[in-house]
């Protein structure tokens, strides 16, 4: 065997390596640890590729250095999928341990192979980020296949083989078909279905070999036996059985049927006693199988052996973080010291996010395809199209901006050009220059995700050529299931055509998935130069952005609620009838506006129309003829009051119909309160004004912009007086709907003059001390409660003060209790104090003005509380449970982990001890935003672009303005906005940070008008000493 530095041409060349060792796998960032001194040891391995190479290794050196080595080697960054596996002096087929010697594993090394396979397969193959890797899985799947380890149909297999031929000779040819197929053994039975390979291949013309990979890998994770490696066993009758794990758990198989499997949620301990493998279950009443399942294996070893892949397969897909290490007992050792070590599946989707690996281009052996990726080691994971290679030898470098952007999936809309990597492995003068492969990140979420619009942050760059990735469109969900849910599908890249981007693959939340890539700034800059810079633009494109939040909400009501009810007849169909009569025309009306305003911002960014000047860049005319339009359905949003009130007395009256809205709002698509929904066309007429305002304020008289607009701003503002006092009584009925949803033991909170004025945490003075409570103040009466151990978290009455009567004293010298106050009414007086002075201020003065408002309608003074309770003599003892701040998910609320009535602005306030008011609630109403931001966390590199929608004092995170629902939310109250310093090393242009506590957020705009627009709205929803009190606060009650 020659060695590696003696030969003309490695492997790791062969792949693209440079000449000195790549990045280790197990230790992100670094070179291959050093090794110990001592004596050489070498070392063959063979790859999957069939090839060996020989590698020198320290006497004393763990089987980590030998890892190392084998990926550095091969530039292979994700390679905790992989491992070392050999036969022991037992015949035993078994992985080399990481942290044991390998020398001490391997007695006769000199004797000895290691085979370079893949050892952990994951659900989904979209979850793999690199190229290389996946042609390395397809390369073991190809290796199954042929010593019929994968077990399929003809049908599956023919159409498997057809797209590694298609790999490796390309586009079909019939003789080289023929000739190939005769040279090449693929399935131990590959005669009997020649023919029907021969027609697959016919269907894969101008598919390149990393489609061909994906395709492979997309049939192969779907079989039963992908990824399985039988260990036999008989079980307590003595049938004979095999074991086997995968990422979901254990599997039992009878020949090559999969019997049986047992989740790892289901599964309480994995252990073995001589040569029984024992399977302990967590109790279940509703599981026929005991608690403890049984399995003789051949000897202890095998029971060992198969022990320790369960335990590595268990870290691998279920743990965050690589487990600890158990402490050394001082006198005596029980049980096994063994621990899976690598980075878990998580932490390498996270490290390639986060890292900027250089893009190498790398040959495959057995295809004779001249081929170069265009893929970005990311890429492929955070979409869900097949990846598409690039077989042209013009660097991209040299294409036009938007055509190296035709290549690629935009999920954060960034890109950096990459360093460039000398040819190492002279692919015919192929290189990669700079700019050549954006690096791209994902869930979660994706997550998170996490992640993630698919346009641009500037949508277009005129001039583009048209370009578009093709291949089928393949949407996955995080288990890997296809997901037929609409995403974000193109962004506008040219001129005259528009390539399509496909949508991320939501793998994890954008939460999950916390960094990006770094994008690069003199990109960004000669991007946002060839837009407009006006700040009329700006406000235009804030209409823009708002109108498809807007129409996106009419839709929630307009589809999916009625597509929910629709068929249900417990719902009245009057009901019914009277909700679409009075949404649907609104819904279709703006369907146009929303289309004319896109024409006006793409003809004013020069999309169209580019040398066509001044007719196009105004908004005033397009604003005019639509308002003078929506003053024609006026009629309509007259009637959404009564559609409101209609809605909720059929939930009173029936408990069925109550149900079904409630189910309803648990959808991820409502993610607010259904209420909400049907008062958005009334608060969207607020929103017009404030923009008309806005360039009315801006332009000069002698524009000729300004006469429409404020002919526009003259008749929105008719509309406005017109519905306004409609607007303010729907407003005051919704809050109290929602908060009767929120409340246990109260009656009749919904009666005729009862107003809310504000609700909040305040620590109550008892006989165990300060015990937290909400306080809800009403304008007759001040109930507070507790936090209750419901399913839905609903807050339990405690008591109720009525207003009429009571006086109001500050008591903080009298009880010692910083910012407290004492409350006198006519059965019982209260102390209570606030989290600050300025809290304790707010509380005084509201209460104070109802008291007045009291006293001047003193008939109003109905027992909010249930016949139990009313006696108002409940314990203060029991009080609610109180929850951190993660379990709130304050800093990464995910609306798939909670239920809507957990993350409502009550208990928001619960958690963060602050408190809200009706006015805050009505200027909540006006500020709320949508758009394109860029987001970093406090510990990441790089910037991830998400739609954000700023609304009822949270944010939420989409992937793009064309998702159904947000991949999570963010509570913003508590919260501080501030720019950032100097000390945080941001160094970019227009951008804000949001922190509570220990939760550090980085958001950053796209020009001066939209960052003052973010910081403005924001301020309006977050930590309550920002909040300003209106000094007309008692008129608007």
């Amino acid at each position: 065997m020659v060695e590696p530095a003696d030969r003309s041409s490695t492997a790791g060349q062969r792949l693209g390596a440079p000449e000195s060792f790549g990045v280790s796998t197990l230790e992100p960032g670094l070179r291959p640890p050093a090794q110990p001194p001592g004596r050489q040891v070498s070392m063959r391995v063979q790859m999957l590729d069939d090839t060996q190479e020989v590698f020198q290794i320290s006497q004393r050196s763990p089987g980590k250095v030998l890892f190392d080595l084998v990926c550095a080697h091969l530039n292979l960054v994700e390679g905790d999928y992989f491992g070392l596996e050999y036969q022991d002096q037992r015949k035993m087929t078994v992985w080399l341990d990481l942290l044991k010697p390998t020398l001490k594993q391997i007695r006769r090394p000199k004797n000895t192979i290691l085979r370079f396979v893949v050892k952990f397969f994951p659900p989904d193959h979209t979850q793999l980020m690199e190229e290389l890797t996946r042609y390395l899985f397809a390369l073991q799947i190809k290796r199954d296949l042929a010593c019929g380890r994968l077990i399929c149909n003809d049908t599956s297999a023919a159409l498997m083989v057809s797209h590694i031929i298609q790999s490796e000779i390309g586009d079909f040819d019939e003789t080289q078909s023929w000739q190939h197929l005769l040279h090449n053994k693929y399935l131990p039975d590959q005669d009997a279905i020649r023919d029907e390979i021969i027609d697959c291949h016919r269907e894969h013309v101008g598919q390149t070999p990393a489609e061909s990979d994906y395709q492979l890998l997309e049939i192969a994770r779907r079989l039963e036996m992908y990824g399985v490696r039988l260990h036999p066993a008989k079980d307590r009758e003595g049938t004979k059985l095999s074991l086997a794990v995968a990422n979901s758990g254990v599997l039992v198989f009878q020949g090559n049927t999969k019997i049986n499997s047992f989740n790892w949620s289901k599964i309480r301990k994995l252990s073995f006693k001589r040569k029984r493998f024992l399977i302990k279950l967590r109790a279940d009443p509703t599981n026929a199988h005991h608690d403890t399942l049984e399995f003789a294996m051949a000897s202890r070893d095998c029971c060992k052996v198969f022990w320790k892949i369960c335990v590595e397969y268990h870290a691998f897909f279920r743990l965050f973080e690589e487990p600890k290490p158990k402490p050394k007992p001082i006198l005596f050792t029980r049980g096994s010291s063994f621990r899976f070590s690598g980075r878990t599946q998580k932490q390498i989707i996270d490290y390639v996010k986060d890292s900027e690996p250089k893009k190498v281009p790398f040959e495959r052996k057995h295809s004779k395809i001249l081929s170069n990726s265009s893929i970005s080691p990311q890429s492929a994971s955070t979409k869900s199209h097949v990846p598409k290679e690039s077989a042209t030898s013009i660097p991209l470098a040299d294409q036009p901006d938007s055509d190296r952007l035709s290549h690629l999936a935009v999920p954060n809309g960034s890109e950096e050009p990459q360093a460039v990597t000398p040819p190492t492995n002279g692919l015919h003068g192929l290189t990669a220059a700079p700019g050549s492969d954006p690096t791209q990140p994902r869930q979660n979420h994706h997550l998170a995700g996490s992640v993630l619009d698919q346009q641009l942050l500037n949508p277009g760059s005129p001039g583009s050529e048209k370009s578009s990735l093709g291949g089928p469109h393949v949407a996955v969900n995080g288990n890997g299931s296809v997901n037929g849910q609409r995403m974000g599908r193109t962004g506008v890249l040219g001129a005259e055509q528009s390539a399509e981007i496909q949508p991320l693959s939501p793998l994890t939340s954008p939460l999950l998935t916390e960094a990006g890539y770094v994008r690069n700034d003199e990109e960004d800059e000669a991007r946002r130069k060839k837009f407009p810079t006006d700040k009329a633009y700006f406000i235009a494109k804030e209409l823009l952005t708002t109108e498809r939040t807007y129409l996106n909400d009419l839709q929630v009501i307009t589809e999916s609620f009625h597509s929910a009810v629709g068929k249900d007849e417990a719902f009245p169909d009057s009901v019914k009838s009277l909700i679409s009569a009075n949404y649907d025309p609104v819904y279709k009306f703006h369907q146009g506006f929303l289309k004319e305003t896109e024409q006006r911002l793409a003809q004013w960014e020069g999309r169209s129309n580019a040398h066509i000047k001044g007719d196009y860049q105004r908004i005033g005319d397009v604003l005019l003829k639509n308002i003078q339009g929506l003053r024609q359905l006026t009629i309509h949003l007259q009637k959404h009051s009564e559609c409101l009130v209609e809605l909720e007395r059929a939930c009173r009256s029936s408990r069925k119909v109550e149900t079904l809205c409630r189910d309803f709002e648990q959808q991820r698509v409502c993610y607010l309160p259904l209420n909400i929904f049907l008062l958005r066309p009334l608060h969207r007429l607020l929103h017009y004004k404030l923009i008309l305002e806005r360039l009315c304020k801006h332009y000069p008289p002698t524009h000729d912009d300004f006469r429409d607009c404020r002919a526009a701003l003259a008749d929105i503002s008719e509309m406005v007086l017109q519905l306004q006092g409609i607007m303010m009584k729907m407003e005051n009925f919704q809050k109290l709907i929602e908060l009767k949803k929120d409340l246990t033991g109260v009656e009749d909170l919904i009666s005729p003059g009862r107003e809310f004025i504000r609700l909040g945490c305040l620590s109550k003075l008892s006989g165990k001390g300060l015990q937290q409570r909400m306080f809800f103040l009403f304008s007759d009466c001040l109930v507070y409660t507790s936090r209750g151990m419901t399913p839905s978290n609903q807050f339990k009455v405690h008591g109720q003060l009525p207003l009429y009567g009571m006086t109001i004293r500050e008591s903080e010298e009298e009880w010692g209790v910083p910012h407290s106050f004492t409350l006198f009414g006519q059965r019982q007086s209260v102390v209570v104090a606030a989290s600050c002075t300025s809290e304790m201020e707010r509380w005084v003065e509201d209460i104070r003005m109802a008291i007045d408002l009291a006293e001047q309608s003193s008939s109003l003074n109905n027992d909010l509380l249930s016949t139990s309770l009313s006696d108002n003599k409940l314990s203060e003892d029991g009080g609610g449970e109180q929850e951190s701040e993660d379990e709130l998910g304050g800093s990464r609320s995910s609306l798939e982990r909670q239920g809507h009535r957990g993350n409502t602005t009550m208990h928001v306030c619960w958690h963060r001890n602050t408190s809200v008011s009706m006015v805050d609630f009505s200027i909540a109403v006006e500020n709320q935003l949508s758009g394109n931001l860029l987001r970093k966390f406090k510990n990441s590199n790089g910037w991830q672009k998400l739609w954000v929608v700023f609304t009822n004092f949270s944010l939420f995170f989409y992937k793009s303005h064309q998702d159904d629902y947000p991949l999570a939310s963010l509570p913003l109250l508590g919260y501080s906005v501030t720019v950032p310093s100097e000390s945080e090393n941001i160094h970019k242009d227009y951008v804000f940070k949001l922190h509570f506590k220990s939760h550090v957020y980085y958001f950053r705009s796209e020009s001066e008008y939209t960052f003052e627009r973010w910081m403005e709205v924001i301020r309006s929803a977050t930590c309550s000493t920002s909040r300003s009190l209106p000094s007309t606060r008692k008129d608007l009650y």
